[in-house]
């Protein structure tokens, strides 16, 4: 009786069968009673018991030999091993940023830190990033105004006189081309802040046509000062540099004004711009102060030692009523600070509904000019705002001017002006206005198409155009 090891599938279930088979012989041969035991059954036993040891030693050797599955195995394992090494030894060569960082103190700062993605995003995102930041904080605005006017005088200059930016007549013209850059002070974020009005056109030559320094100089430059927030109550702005002046109902950008052309009190009653320092307190929603320490009337540069000061209060005791109560004093005259001008200028405007407001203006003012003599000048504005829509609006203004000594027009007279102002809204950043505006004086002042012949009055047509801009534009 043979028995091959190789056909056996599982040795452990070969031994156990072997075993389970010669127990139940020896039950049988035990059954049999008083048989005695062959030699042919003894040669069976020897070679099962035989076969038995053979097994079990095969066995011991072949789990010595290992198998070509478990070569495999290890020698993937020798390689996985020898990879992980090799990729240790260059994490060891190279800095270690995120260990440095982990050994500092832990930051008690509410700021969160960089992750590492930040620090490996694609070039030209953290450029992109910080000019999203810039634009949260800086507002970029401005506008284009254009018109056509026409003076039915025919001025042989085609010149409007008594006007101060619509001075073009029978001609397409550019009025003002403004860009602003303006970051207000902010007591959650910052407190410092600034703003940079650019200007170019005929209107910033007028405004500067008196500046001492040159007016070359200063021209492109309407605006430009530094603000700081004080952490005074509510907060007390400080602004240092050359801004607009505080006086008047009007203001040089013909989008916030009512009507297209400027009365007669914006031209010749009241300066443009200052340069110095002035501070602003609100005491609550309706009262707030304003005072100011500046060169002068319509200089940066000083044309003498002395300093005008400005006081301005502004009251709004409901959402309708507004008050604004200004007073400006100091010394004008080139070289002569031991005399003063006086201005007085009073703005009340009332808001009965959406579609209904007024607003009057008025200014009286004094010089001693150096040679000892004294001049005066005085007038009165009154506008009427009506809206039905939200696009169309129209607003009649009438004034009243009394220049007495002729100091600010030249001539001694009192002149009046009526204008009609329509306006539609294309687009909220695209405004429409048609104009007719006449101007009475007491005397002959305006020019006709024979320069040397003048009338008591003017009358004029305007079609205006202004597109507007601006990071925020609603």
């Amino acid at each position: 009786m043979s028995c091959s090891l190789s056909s056996m599938p599982n040795r452990h279930e070969t031994v156990r069968s072997l075993l389970e088979v010669t127990g139940r012989k020896i039950k049988r041969g035990r059954a049999v009673e008083h048989a005695a035991i062959g030699p042919r059954r003894w040669l069976m036993i020897a070679s099962w018991v035989m076969c038995l040891v053979l097994i079990l030693l095969s066995t011991n050797a072949f789990a010595q030999q290992p198998s070509s599955t478990r070569i495999d195995e290890n020698a993937e394992l020798r390689l996985e091993v020898k990879q992980l090494k090799e990729r240790l030894e260059k994490l060891e060569q190279q800095p270690r940023t995120v260990s440095a960082a982990a050994d500092k103190p832990k930051e008690t700062s509410a700021e969160p830190r960089a992750t590492p993605e930040a620090t490996t995003a694609p070039p030209g995102k953290t450029d992109d990033h910080s000019i999203l930041n810039f634009f949260k904080e800086v507002e970029v605005s401005g506008f284009i105004d254009g018109y056509y006017g026409y003076n039915f005088n025919k001025p042989a200059g085609r010149l409007n006189v008594l006007r101060n930016f619509d001075t073009k007549s029978n001609q397409f013209a550019l009025n003002l081309a403004e860009i602003v850059i303006e970051k207000k002070p902010d007591p959650l974020n910052s407190r410092v802040g600034f703003r940079l009005d650019l200007d170019y056109g005929p209107a910033t030559d007028l405004v500067h046509a008196s500046e001492p320094g040159g007016s070359q100089v200063y021209k492109v430059i309407q605006q430009a000062y530094g603000s700081y927030l004080a952490p005074v109550g509510s907060g007390l702005q400080i602004d240092v540099g050359k801004f607009v002046t505080w006086n008047g109902a009007e203001v040089i950008e013909t989008k916030d004004n009512w009507n297209y052309s400027r009365g007669l009190l914006f031209a010749w009653a009241i300066p443009y711009y200052h340069a110095g320092v002035r501070a602003k307190y609100s005491f609550n929603s309706r009262v707030s102060l304003m005072g100011a320490v500046v060169n002068g009337w319509n200089n940066v540069e000083e044309n003498n030692s002395g300093k005008t000061f400005g006081l301005s209060l502004t009251w709004v005791p409901n959402p309708k009523l507004s008050v604004i109560q200004n007073y400006t004093t100091g010394p004008e005259q080139t070289n002569d600070q031991r005399h003063f001008r006086h201005l007085l200028d009073t703005v009340v405007t009332y808001n009965f509904n959406k579609q209904w407001a007024v607003m009057g203006n008025y200014d009286y003012a004094q010089d001693t000019l150096t040679s000892g003599g004294k001049v005066h000048w005085q007038g009165v504005a009154a506008y009427l705002h009506y809206a039905p829509t939200n696009k169309l609006a129209f607003t009649p203004r009438y004034e009243w001017f009394g220049d007495y000594n002729g100091f600010a027009t030249g001539t001694a007279q009192r002149v009046k002006e009526f204008t009609m102002t329509g306006e539609y809204k294309v687009k909220p950043t695209l405004i429409m206005r048609l104009e007719y505006r006449r101007d009475w004086s007491d005397h002959l002042f305006f020019p006709k198409s024979d320069p040397l012949i003048l009338a008591k009055s003017q009358s004029t047509v305007l079609a205006g155009l202004i597109w507007t801009f601006g990071t925020r534009e609603q």
